[in-house]
């Protein structure tokens, strides 16, 4: 069994070396902002930009999987709720891959040197209207990373296989509606150590994205996906 799943894995370097090629389309929020309106007066709304850490991993037995999080259950935003490490840009941060490798230092500990960052994907757009940019980044020694906790924003760390995330097992899904457009909200069910875990909403259509570019292939359930237009004022 394990002399299959080390054969399945993808080679780390070979993975680093594909992903550095990759290219996303171009960010549909990318022009929004900027100066005022002359009819109006009013500014042109400017969202904030974060970035998250997709951080993965190869284990023992070769699978890939990735670094989530539990938020701290007194948060005053999606409090206990399954998350990427990752956070709003600030001001000192010298781009996207900046700002995710300081959240997930912050967060879980996770020093910067040991995570090669090798992609930016498409851009996803919160329902607090955030730009949030995932960031793909391979931790080649986890036996380096001694997680450290910042438990005013984290309650646990744990990981998962990358791969779940374009399988229809463990997964429910429901149909929303937000500004006259209908969309799928996606739940993944997992459980470790007796642990149970839901990864859902953004978390989750960002997971199913960079395993779709990662494995190269869609999932394997229908993804109903929208463009939400953000506000001009």
């Amino acid at each position: 069994m394990g002399t299959e799943a080390e054969a399945a894995g993808p080679d780390i370097e070979a993975l680093i070396r594909r992903l550095r090629l990759y290219q996303p389309p171009p960010s549909p929020y990318a022009s929004v902002g900027g100066g005022t309106s002359t009819a109006t007066t009013l500014p042109l709304f400017r969202p904030q930009r974060a970035a998250v850490l997709v951080c993965l991993f190869r284990c023992g037995d070769g699978e890939l999987r990735v670094i989530l999080t539990k938020r701290s259950s007194s948060l005053s935003t999606h409090s206990g709720e399954v998350a990427l490490p990752g956070g709003k840009a600030e001001e000192g941060d010298a781009d996207d891959a900046a700002t995710a490798l300081r959240e997930a230092k912050e967060e879980i500990g996770l020093d910067p040197s040991l995570v090669t960052v090798v992609a930016s994907l498409e851009h996803f757009l919160s329902k607090h209207l955030l730009v949030v940019v995932p960031i793909v980044g391979i931790l080649s020694d986890i036996k380096a990373f001694k997680p450290v906790l910042n438990v005013d924003e984290v309650d646990d760390i744990f990981d998962v296989p990358l791969e779940m995330f374009l399988k229809d097992e463990n997964r429910t899904s429901e149909e929303r509606e937000k500004m006259g457009q209908t969309f799928t909200i996606h739940y993944f069910n997992y459980e470790k150590e007796n642990q149970k875990y839901l990864i859902w909403g953004l978390t989750a259509r960002i997971l199913i994205h960079a395993a779709s570019v990662v494995y190269q292939r869609p999932p394997d359930f229908p993804e109903r996906r929208v463009q939400f237009n953000l506000p001009k004022f």
